[in-house]
């Protein structure tokens, strides 16, 4: 054991234990609980004013608190793992989980102090049980886990202002976030620090030794030559410079920075501490691959005030920690688009505190030039992608809220022109392009075969070809090509003919609800009149909306409407008793079966493959186009970004039918990166897509960015066509890139 300090009377090690409040006289004493409660009922109106506005907000169309203990169980499991802050980002993963798991155990810590002195001591009137061995191991795990959380602090720091994280740097970064991440620095510091100067002055018993953090700093202290008084003389004193002066000092300051911090939580920064575990727990498991419904209603309105939004989407405002990630992911913010879903959901919050605040006047949520809180171009430049979704690690619901804008956008008539022309095409003639419906199925005369009218004959597979791979050349040979497939796998398919139409997901996306459920209409009615088994779809935007928004829309709401042309009123496919595919899936399933051989085939070919987003992130199929590839014999090599972190061709949300100034375009920077950051760099001869939208992107991209000559984009199918020898017969060419 040390040699006590003059003064200072050791503590027996079975009696290893330390008085809560050493050193304060009962005035402050008093003084203290004033300050706790003064605190505590700031914190209370604060958090009572957040939950009164979410009251005040509208109603959420999905439930949010079903199975609610599940959804606490779960969304418990996601913030103590810290399973999304690790996502792409191991310092980040790191930095908050020290930073969380050690505030959490001081916290904990201090309501056990509460309960041993308040519960067990004055209430039960037992001895206190922090004493002995239990006190060992409760400093201790206090000792590990504060250092834990100061080392997490001090990561945060180090990013923010040594290294200046480009993410953490915006226009909504603030005052608050500096005095957040500093009020928690000062905080943990300043706990090392008084346990520090108590032991110093204890006389640095031997027990506290695993104390090991404050044990350090007592036996610095003693190094330095520190002064002290005693534990007897133990608060202030007029001994001058000495550790029980420092010691009630600190003590004072550390305990007016906790009581600030508490009552500061619901008014700023802080309250995402609360509020993200509550997204967590109220998140929507289909977010983004579904969409609200727009209400029958024709006065409701979609964002034409901040009443508008709902509790959860206010929610998902107050849950934004500012991070960044959604930033980092989103491929039109990227390409220099005006876009920054960030900002969108702060710039948000901010109006509607201000005007909560009396700060500012209403204006337009979302309008063209300037005068609104966000401007057109920016909802514009969204591709729907869900990467700013997938990166949050809080399960901000953006694409809800944005599709929100875009309906606004699009009641008030500001679209562009080329979506308005879209928009017409899809309303005279049924689809994207305003070709003749009686040519919808032109695409198929080349084939040495004819296909099975499904409006006529029973059939297994439903097949709907989609817009691209009907009306675009391009797309027409991966339409054939997956013909030839069916035919060769000698399975029952058909198709629509001229009753297929578009079947309107990005003009969802992009805001025209109404006119997505009267293609919905339209085609659940002409389901009805078919005999099949499943539906199988060349595009996954379509496969998307069958499988997960179709079976969502109460068609009963639109079918009294007389602009409506459908009389359906039953739900589409509620219980799932009909199999949605994409093409590859029910492919995948065919070579499994054995219906369709590939075994010996052997593509010479070195490839990589890009995941759609609608396949990948919204539906999460990665594996069955990559066993087709492979199935083929092709060399596939993944790029950097694949699977769940794929990077948007910029098809998505209309984009497809919208110009922008950007450099570069997305379809360019990832053809960049398939010969280059790839492992087989510049030997990639053919970029494989299985999306007809990406197809159009990247045969683009490969000719804006200069790409002819060195990369090749084909659709799985085609690979697969040619695998099988009937190249020829679907009338594709096949050839490789020079």
């Amino acid at each position: 054991m040390f040699r006590p300090l003059d003064g200072a009377v050791p503590l027996a090690t079975s009696k290893a234990t330390r008085e809560t409040y050493w050193g304060l006289t009962g005035t402050e004493y008093l003084t203290f609980y004033l300050f706790a409660t003064i605190a505590i009922l700031v914190f209370a109106y604060g958090a009572y004013s957040r939950l009164a506005r979410y009251a005040r907000a509208s109603d959420d169309p999905f439930p949010r608190v079903d199975d609610l203990v599940g959804r606490v169980v779960s969304g418990t499991k996601t913030v103590l793992s810290n399973e999304k802050q690790f996502n792409r980002d191991l310092y980040g993963g790191l930095m908050h989980s020290f930073i969380m798991w050690g505030f959490l155990t001081l916290f904990i810590a201090t309501l056990i102090i509460m309960a041993d002195e308040y519960a067990v001591q004055k209430i039960l009137h037992q001895p206190s049980a922090w004493v002995g061995d239990f006190y060992l191991s409760y400093q201790f795990v206090v000792d590990a886990m504060g250092l834990l959380f100061v080392v997490g602090i001090g990561m945060a720091l180090y990013r923010r202002y040594w290294v200046g994280n480009h993410r953490l740097l915006d226009r909504h970064t603030s005052f608050e976030d500096d005095l957040f991440i500093w009020s928690l620095f000062a905080l943990g510091i300043g706990g090392f620090l008084l346990e520090g100067l108590r032991i110093y002055s204890m006389g640095i018993p031997e027990f506290e030794r695993v104390s090991f953090v404050g044990y350090a700093l007592a036996l610095a202290f003693d190094g330095m030559g520190l002064a002290s008084l005693g534990p007897e003389a133990a608060g202030f004193n007029t001994g001058g410079l000495n550790v029980e002066n420092l010691h009630w000092a600190i003590w004072w300051l550390h305990s007016l920075n906790a009581f600030f911090f508490i009552a500061w939580i619901p008014y700023a920064k802080p309250f995402h501490m609360l509020s993200s575990f509550a997204n967590v727990v109220t998140r929507d498991e289909q977010a983004g691959k579904r969409l609200p419904n727009v209400p029958a209603d024709l006065d409701a309105t979609n964002a034409e005030t901040i009443e508008d939004f709902t509790w959860k989407e206010m929610l998902d405002q107050d849950a934004c920690t500012k991070c960044g990630r959604c930033s980092a992911a989103c491929p039109a913010k990227a390409s220099d688009r005006p876009l920054d879903p960030r900002n969108v959901i702060l710039d948000l919050k901010k109006y509607r505190e201000s005007l909560d605040a009396g700060e500012t006047e209403e204006q337009p949520i979302i309008a063209d030039g300037g005068t609104s809180v966000i401007d057109s171009e920016t909802m514009e430049s969204c591709m729907a992608c869900m990467a700013c979704m997938d990166a949050c690690p809080v399960e901000i619901e953006h694409l809800k809220s944005f599709t929100k804008l875009n309906r606004q956008l699009t009641d008030q008539g500001d679209v562009r022109s080329s979506m308005q022309d879209v928009f017409q095409n899809v309303m005279q003639d049924g689809n994207t392009f305003g070709d003749s419906p009686r040519d919808r199925a032109a695409w198929a005369e080349e084939l040495e075969f004819d296909l099975t009218d499904a409006r006529e004959e029973s059939v297994d597979y439903l097949w709907y070809v989609g817009d691209y791979p009907s009306y675009d050349e391009r797309n027409k040979q991966v339409a054939r090509s997956l013909a030839t497939i069916l035919q060769e796998a000698d399975v029952s398919f058909g198709i629509l003919f001229e009753d297929e139409k578009y079947d309107g997901n990005d003009i969802r996306r992009v805001g025209e609800e109404f006119l997505y459920v009267e293609l919905a209409g339209h085609h659940v009615e002409t389901w009805e009149d078919c005999d099949f088994d499943k539906i199988v779809c060349t595009d996954p935007h379509s496969y998307n909306t069958f499988e997960n928004e179709y079976p969502e829309l109460d068609f009963e709401e639109f079918a009294d409407d007389p602009m409506m042309p459908f009389e359906y009123t039953d739900e589409w496919n509620a219980d799932g008793e009909i199999n949605v595919y994409h093409w590859t899936q029910a492919i995948e399933e065919l070579v499994t079966e054995g219906k369709l051989d590939l075994t010996g085939t052997e593509l010479d070919y070195t490839v990589t493959y890009h995941d759609p987003c609608h396949l990948g992130r919204y539906n999460d199929e990665y594996e069955a186009p990559r066993e087709l590839i492979r199935a083929t014999g092709a060399d596939l090599h993944e790029m950097p970004r694949n699977r769940a972190d794929s990077f948007c061709c910029g098809g998505g949300g209309g984009g497809l039918w919208m110009d922008f100034e950007e450099e570069p375009k997305p379809s360019e920077e990832r053809l960049r990166e398939a010969l280059e950051d790839t492992d087989a760099g510049a030997a990639v001869e053919k970029f494989v897509v299985a999306c007809p939208m990406c197809m159009t992107m990247y045969e683009d991209g490969r000719k804006t960015g200069g790409f002819e000559d060195e990369i090749e984009i084909v659709d799985v199918a085609e690979l697969l066509v040619e695998a099988i020898g009937k190249a020829d017969e679907a009338n594709v060419e096949i050839a490789a890139a020079d």
